[in-house]
């Protein structure tokens, strides 16, 4: 099943022609969901051939400009395409008023239905969940209000092997039962052991982000075992005071992050425009964490 992240944009504060403002698309069993949207959103959407009509959920961590400038350009081509399908923003509370101006000031008038759910910095909470999926949301520690997003996919059913479902004749009721754990008694009076014709599930998969923030003890305890992490890297070690000063994190520190926290694999992003060569970036994590990967526009990771 798809769990798989692809990177709009992974720059920090000030667009580059290297890199666009933070936005990203996590695609979890083909359902579609955007992950902050930097200036230029819509066009990258396009431009990586990803139908941002089947985006229904839409989750801004904090209001900075390069993370959230691009949705009133998206919100509106949606409109002018024939989206009929509500929309749900999952936002600071301030992000409401801020899209309800521009709407009025515009005179324009939706075919579609925003919903706008707040998220807390306090703590950290679920805030969306389908038969597949839970999303949390949880403090990061950044200058101003600031959460990070958690994908976490629910456990999944073992698999029955094929040959075993045309050897015994079974019917799809059989079939749900064996995948619950239920032993099935046949007309013939032969009873079907689960775990003679299950394989096990696959284990579930989860993906951590964290967009603007210092590294933060709170973090770590909210995405323990995590198996991607992006967590942002605006500066190297050598602009580390910076960092401290305008809440942000180092290489370094971010890998100090994914090592404590046990994730499986830790993505890079949100490049200072100071900075023409993003290998260093890796060089620099990898001292404290070993399995990192650059983000960079148009890339897609495979969880």
């Amino acid at each position: 099943m798809t769990f798989a992240i692809t990177i709009l944009g992974c720059g920090a504060a000030v667009p580059t022609g290297k890199h666009n403002p933070t936005a990203q698309v996590v695609n979890l069993h083909d359902k579609l969901f955007l992950i902050d949207c930097g200036e230029g959103t819509q066009m990258q959407l396009r431009k990586f051939k990803i139908r941002f009509q089947r985006i229904n959920q839409v989750f801004i961590s904090h209001l900075h400009g390069d993370h959230y400038l691009g949705l009133m350009g998206f919100i509106s081509s949606m409109h002018l395409l024939g989206r009929k399908t509500p929309l749900t923003i999952y936002a600071p509370s301030d992000l409401k008023m801020i899209v309800e101006i521009q709407l009025k000031a515009s005179q324009t008038f939706l075919d579609y239905k925003i919903e706008f759910v707040t998220t807390s910095d306090k703590e950290k909470t679920m805030i969306f969940e389908d038969k597949s999926l839970k999303v949390y949301s949880f403090p990061l520690k950044h200058r101003i209000e600031c959460c990070g997003f958690l994908f976490e996919e629910k456990e999944r059913k073992p698999k029955i092997l094929k040959n075993f479902v045309t050897q015994y004749n079974l019917e799809p009721g059989q079939i749900i039962q064996l995948k619950r754990g239920n032993k099935v008694l046949l007309e013939s009076g032969l009873e079907i052991d689960p775990e003679e014709v299950c394989t096990p599930a696959d284990a579930p998969r989860s993906y951590a982000f964290c967009s603007d923030t210092a590294p933060s003890e709170k973090v770590i305890s909210a995405i323990q075992n995590v198996t991607v992490l992006y967590h942002e890297a605006t500066f190297l070690e050598e602009e580390k005071a910076r960092a401290k000063s305008t809440f942000h994190s180092t290489a370094g520190q971010a890998a100090g992050v994914a090592s404590k926290a046990n994730a499986g694999l830790l993505i890079l992003g949100h490049f200072s425009s100071r900075y023409t060569d993003d290998t260093q970036f890796a060089e620099e994590a990898r001292v404290l964490f070993s399995n990192v990967q650059l983000a960079d526009e148009g890339k897609t990771f495979i969880i």
